[in-house]
């Protein structure tokens, strides 16, 4: 089963994103179903598919559901690009294509997916480590570093919420590196930091701002690895 799983990914991998340039996506977004590139991007998605599949042509059935299929969706997403959000609409895309996948793979090789792995003690340990990690540590750090306002706070240089995503980023980096046991790559990671921040923090009237910097780093990066240690103990004690 894993083996139809990865030829299929691959053969969705290179139809959707190394063999259609960016000339049959104007095209298709310009002329739907007209476009021709609609359909070479369908009969790259064929030929990969035969090829990937080493021209089983008990598969046939199988290609030509995904390709026509692909297309349909990709029709679908062409009339709501402009009307819904253009990640929500990606993500979606994308999620529609790989579930034709998972209903192929299961064509071929029936499986049973076991929600009660799902619901286990330690699934269910990960899932609150990462919302830990993410949305309950970004609001303690907002709480913490309220506490000071820097005009920089208020620049417009800066892009939306890049500080909040920089720090959901590093704290899941670091949850990673500590279940690795990679504790120099934390290191590394605080040193790449320091040397991006390196023309913020040499600014001769930016005391402040230093500490400020250096305050919010350490606790996030306190944070998370408070939380990847407690995970580890609680994981050892299960």
């Amino acid at each position: 089963m894993m083996n139809l799983i990865i030829k299929l990914l691959v053969a969705h991998v290179i139809g959707d994103f190394v063999l259609q340039p960016n000339s049959w996506v104007e095209s298709k977004k310009n002329k739907t179903f007209k476009s021709k590139h609609l359909y070479l991007h369908g009969l790259v998605h064929f030929i990969a598919l035969l090829v990937l599949l080493q021209f089983n042509w008990s598969y046939l059935g199988s290609i030509i559901l995904i390709v026509v299929s692909h297309l349909i969706i990709d029709l679908v997403k062409l009339k709501l690009e402009g009307h819904v959000n253009s990640r929500v609409l990606f993500s979606l895309d994308q999620i529609l294509h790989l579930g034709v996948i998972g209903i192929v793979v299961y064509m071929h090789t029936p499986y049973v997916i076991e929600f009660n792995k799902i619901y286990s003690t330690e699934a269910l340990l990960f899932v609150l480590a990462l919302l830990t990690l993410t949305f309950v540590s970004s609001i303690i750090m907002k709480i913490i570093m309220g506490k000071w306002i820097l005009e920089e706070d208020k620049s417009e240089d800066s892009l939306e919420s890049a500080g909040k995503y920089i720090g959901i980023l590093e704290r899941l980096f670091v949850f990673g590196f500590i279940l690795l046991n990679q504790w120099s790559a934390i290191g590394l990671l605080i040193a790449a930091k320091s040397v991006f921040r390196f023309g913020d923090l040499s600014r001769a009237k930016d005391r402040k701002l230093t500490e400020y910097i250096l305050i919010g780093t350490l606790i996030s990066f306190g944070l998370a690895i408070s939380i990847g240690l407690l995970y580890l103990y609680i994981v050892d004690n299960l």
